[in-house]
């Protein structure tokens, strides 16, 4: 399972009369809390319509709902959804319903989270849990800090997919990243995979302004080896600028962005040995915030030497 997953959370959840008391509500919400901020991102259905439904002070919304769905848009992990149904649901079941149709569209990673009326209408639905049963859920347990996959483009791919569909920010950081080199030749087409409708978002690359070492070490020109075009040329078709940091020195490899940060020992290079694998690792909130922090020119950690914009 991915290092990012994508759920739907029917209003129920939200209702604290779906429960036998409000203090049972808030104690099963704070128990997603925490996975929604950190590894998760949550379906607005109908392109926002499922939020909106929480400006209709006709249901007793839990106090938590706000906060909780304030906390979601800030950090970007209130993702919207396209309508599948010809009308809006009206009851909780539509909103099942919706989401149920909207996985068909695409694949959801994690599931859909609903109170126990709703799993009774759904008894044999893996896709569907009670928040107070997510345990049994395949796609909640096997919520892991770490995966193991292949170092091929497909892989990458498909364990960034909802990174590179849905982070308003991506820091690519690699000391040997090189689109000149057969290791890194895909990771255009990574970029490329960003590709949206809606504004594009932040794109950074950090590298080391040398390759090899002792006296073999040299300093190419990384400006042109970056603005080539057979790097240049999927970023603009796509729609897409890159800022590109060339820094004096630093060795490990990471993937930051606002919705989580993910430490990757091999980088972003790919390689043909058939059985050629790699460990990604998720990082708290505060350690992806301290990379973040490492390579930022205010905080003088590493010594800048270029820096430009491509294309």
């Amino acid at each position: 399972m991915p290092l990012l997953a994508d759920y739907a959370i029917t209003p129920d959840v939200f209702d604290s009369a779906s429960y036998s008391s409000e203090e049972i509500c808030g104690l099963h919400l704070d128990a997603i809390r925490q996975v929604m901020m950190e590894e998760g991102v949550v379906r607005d259905l109908r392109s926002g319509d499922w939020r909106k439904l929480f400006m209709n002070h006709r249901r007793s919304w839990h106090r938590r709902s706000k906060e909780i769905l304030k906390k979601l848009a800030t950090q970007g992990r209130l993702i919207e959804f396209p309508a599948e149904s010809a009308t809006t649901p009206t009851d909780d079941r539509g909103w099942c319903a919706e989401a149920l149709a909207a996985h068909q569209r695409v694949h959801m990673e994690g599931g859909i989270i609903v109170t126990q009326s709703l799993k009774d209408a759904y008894p044999r639905e893996p896709l569907i849990e009670q928040i107070d049963r997510l345990n049994r859920a395949s796609w909640w347990t096997r919520s892991n800090p770490s995966v193991r996959l292949d170092r091929k483009f497909r892989d990458y791919h498909d364990h960034l997919r909802l990174i590179l569909q849905y982070a308003n920010s991506l820091q690519f950081i690699d000391p040997h990243l090189d689109p000149s080199h057969v290791r890194y030749s895909e990771f255009a087409k990574l970029l490329a995979a960003v590709r949206r409708t809606s504004a594009a978002p932040h794109i950074e690359i950090h590298r080391v302004c040398y390759v090899g070492s002792g006296r073999n070490r040299k300093f190419p020109d990384f400006e042109s080896i970056f603005r080539s075009n057979k790097f240049a040329n999927p970023l603009h078709s796509a729609g897409l600028s890159a800022q590109v940091f060339i820094w004096d020195d630093f060795h490990d490899r990471y993937l930051i962005s606002n919705l989580i940060g993910i430490s990757l020992p091999n980088g972003f290079d790919t390689t043909r040995k058939p059985e050629d694998v790699t460990t990604w690792t998720r990082l708290g909130r505060d350690d992806r915030d301290d990379v973040q922090r490492e390579f930022d020119r205010a905080t003088r950690r590493h010594k800048l030497r270029e820096r430009f914009t491509v294309p």
